[in-house]
């Protein structure tokens, strides 16, 4: 029986010809990520050990990106642990105020991940470079503690769930709309410990931002991992940002799948999930009239340039509907500086919104956004718990930066036409 794409690149990182679906194995890492919550505890236990330096500098990569600009005593107190620990190893790969951005946009940015690469990182959406065909993983700090201590990381090999896409998504649906579909279809653990593998003809039809955006959300249904096939737009994409040369594998013919999904992307619709799950999705075929407070553009999984430019678009020349909070969040300082030269940020502006330095602020109810007792919120984000953005009597609703900026200029979720 043939591998999978995820198993091939599992094998060529622990030495084997070949693994199995429930094998453990003890794997190589390419790239360990930490963030400003995750780093401090991983660095605790790394000094518990023996070790007197990393495994390698320039495989290690930490981001300050979640409570930054620090809200609190407590987030600038763990962001210069993880600056002076930095320093100490003599860290290459970290990014602070200024020079950061949210973390899962900007490692793809500096092209510190390509095709074939093994990453982990203390951080559930570490799976987003699966669009890039990279394996990529989400663990704890303990074993991001022991990946900078050694390099290596053990997993369990996932089976595979293989979503085969026809068709090309219509006008104003993204993304976004496509992996809220799916997950409203298999639900939050459909793919429980599983790699989604996304193959067919349609995936020449979606941007790497999207394809970006669908991997980021793939633990939202349980998976272990998401994952792309390598193609043109792939390898250009590598090539504009990174020296690395990308190793490429393909699945084989007599891969096995748990399960095989085909979806016809142009019969996808503009999808909004409800609170408090991810799963509760409907289409504007089913929509009660749901009134907004707030509204959040941007995060890991929707702050690329291409989301600003879908929501600038909508908003040119309009205004935010009166006494409506619409926060706008680029992922990276770049992206901040792009949209800054085209014209989007004062778009943003001259409509009625505010915009902010690359942060996670809000998605995690850290800064920058926090809801209220009873208020509601529109977001670009990933996540859509009881308290996820503020007080756990808040709402919090998903759905694509098109659907986002046309509910900012009507004060409700409606569609973007």
């Amino acid at each position: 029986m043939g591998m999978t794409m995820t198993q091939k690149i599992l094998a060529a990182h622990c030495g084997k010809q070949s693994v199995k679906a429930g094998e453990i194995i003890m794997a190589d890492v390419d790239l360990a990520l930490g963030n400003d919550i995750t780093a401090p505890v991983a660095i605790n236990e790394f000094n518990k050990t023996d070790c007197k330096k990393v495994f390698d500098k320039n495989k290690i990569t930490f981001v300050l990106d979640h409570f930054t600009p620090n809200k609190d005593i407590k987030s600038a107190e763990q962001c210069k642990q993880t600056r002076d620990f930095a320093q100490q190893m003599g860290i290459v790969n970290f990014f602070d105020v200024g020079e950061m951005g949210i973390e899962h946009a900007l490692l793809p940015e500096k092209g510190l991940v390509v095709a074939g690469d093994l990453v982990i990182g203390a951080d559930s959406h570490t799976c987003t470079y699966g669009a890039l065909g990279a394996f990529s993983s989400g663990v704890g700090s303990t074993d991001l503690a022991a990946a900078m201590a050694t390099g290596k990381i053990w997993l369990k090999v996932p089976p595979a769930i293989r979503f085969n896409l026809t068709g090309q998504l219509p006008s104003h649906v993204y993304g976004k709309d496509l992996i809220l579909q799916i997950i409203g279809m298999i639900g939050v653990d459909g793919a429980l410990y599983k790699s989604m593998e996304f193959t067919g003809e349609g995936v020449k039809t979606i941007s790497i931002s999207d394809r970006l955006c669908i991997a980021n959300m793939a633990i939202e249904t349980g998976a272990k991992n998401g994952i792309f096939p390598v193609d043109q737009k792939t390898l250009d994409f590598i090539k504009e940002h990174s020296s690395r040369q990308p190793v490429v594998y393909q699945a084989d013919d007599d891969a096995e799948y748990e399960q095989v999904i085909d979806i016809d992307l142009s019969q996808v619709k503009q999808t909004v999930a409800f609170p408090h799950l991810q799963e509760n999705t409907r289409t504007f075929d089913d929509m009660p009239e749901i009134r907004i407070d707030q509204v959040v553009i941007g995060s890991c999984t929707n702050g690329r340039l291409e989301d600003l430019q879908v929501a600038a678009e909508i908003m040119h020349g309009k205004k935010v509907a009166k006494g409506i909070r619409v926060i706008i969040i680029p992922a990276t300082q770049k992206i901040y500086l792009e949209a800054i030269e085209l014209g989007l940020i004062r778009t943003f502006i001259e409509a009625g919104c505010v915009v902010s330095t690359p942060t996670c602020g809000p998605c995690l109810g850290g800064h920058m956004g926090i809801l209220a007792k009873g208020e509601r919120c529109i977001a670009t984000t990933n996540r859509n718990f009881v308290g996820r953005m503020g007080h756990t009597e808040s709402e919090v609703y998903l759905a694509s930066p098109a659907v986002a900026a046309a509910s900012a200029l009507a004060g409700k979720i409606v569609p973007a036409v």
